[in-house]
């Protein structure tokens, strides 16, 4: 299955749809603690369901990966939709209203659709493998920054693997000392978007989820960024990655920090 314009709208359209279920505080503050700092609520559930369900009608042949799935894993050799419910469950526990939708489109061994909706600023990032990378329909770019002292990083902490807090920290104390500044957001899918249309330079986190990043992914490459584990080895979005994502011309330069 190739998926189109007017199929990539309608999935978008399904997305925004969401939005009431996401707006509901009393399911936000309905929590379930999966491990530390890992949290799903009922909004993450009641939105998943309901953008499983439509897929289901929409595609029905298209397997299904979603965060909150007691089995979260596809066969690589056919389409996939990847979901991530909301990304920055604990942002919309305390209210910090920087939370998304983020779904992405598989095939073949690479994301050909990706969208990111945050609802609490109405800002829709898509990307169309081919076809460009948009902000609420706007086509967005990659910053053009090419040196690493002049740029802004995000960082992801894997808040749910404190084993690798000490070897994380000496690596964002490195990059904090040679780049403008870091900034620390919470939800992966935004801070590709962000380093998409250049309100990052780049994004850094280890042992990510498929559905953490793969909307993000096509949204960010299709903006003429760059998107590699920390070796600078392609992707695989059907396992977990760590995370180095930049604007492009500071790639090499910020991995060689995270060595």
């Amino acid at each position: 299955m190739k998926i189109n314009r007017i199929e990539t709208k309608l999935i978008i359209q399904l997305v925004h749809q969401a939005k009431p279920l996401i707006m509901d505080l009393e399911n936000a503050h309905k929590i379930t603690v999966k491990g530390q700092a890992d949290f799903v609520t009922q909004v993450d559930t009641s939105v998943q369901s309901f953008i499983r369900t439509a897929l289901a009608k929409l595609t029905p042949d298209v397997q299904f990966m979603g965060e909150e799935e007691h089995k979260n894993t596809i066969d690589p050799s056919r389409p996939a939709w990847i979901l991530d419910p909301i990304d920055g469950t604990t942002n919309l526990i305390y209210d910090f209203h920087h939370s998304a939708v983020s779904l992405a489109y598989y095939e073949n061994g690479q994301i050909h659709f990706g969208v990111v909706y945050n609802p609490f600023t109405e800002e829709t990032f898509h990307g169309i493998r081919g076809a460009g990378a948009f902000l609420n329909e706007k086509a967005i770019h990659v910053n053009d920054e090419k040196t690493l002292s002049n740029s802004l990083i995000a960082i992801g902490t894997s808040p749910y693997d404190r084993e690798m807090a000490a070897d994380n920290f000496q690596i964002f104390q490195r990059v904090f000392e040679h780049t403008l500044d870091i900034r620390r957001t919470g939800a992966a899918s935004l801070d590709l978007a962000y380093t998409a249309c250049g309100r990052l330079d780049g994004y850094i986190e280890r042992n990510l989820k498929p559905w953490d990043f793969s909307a993000g992914a096509v949204i960010l490459e299709e903006a003429g960024g760059r998107i590699t584990d920390y070796n600078g080895n392609p992707v695989d979005y059907c396992k977990n990655q760590d995370i180095l994502a930049t604007a492009g011309a500071i790639h090499e330069s910020l991995a060689a920090l995270l060595k």
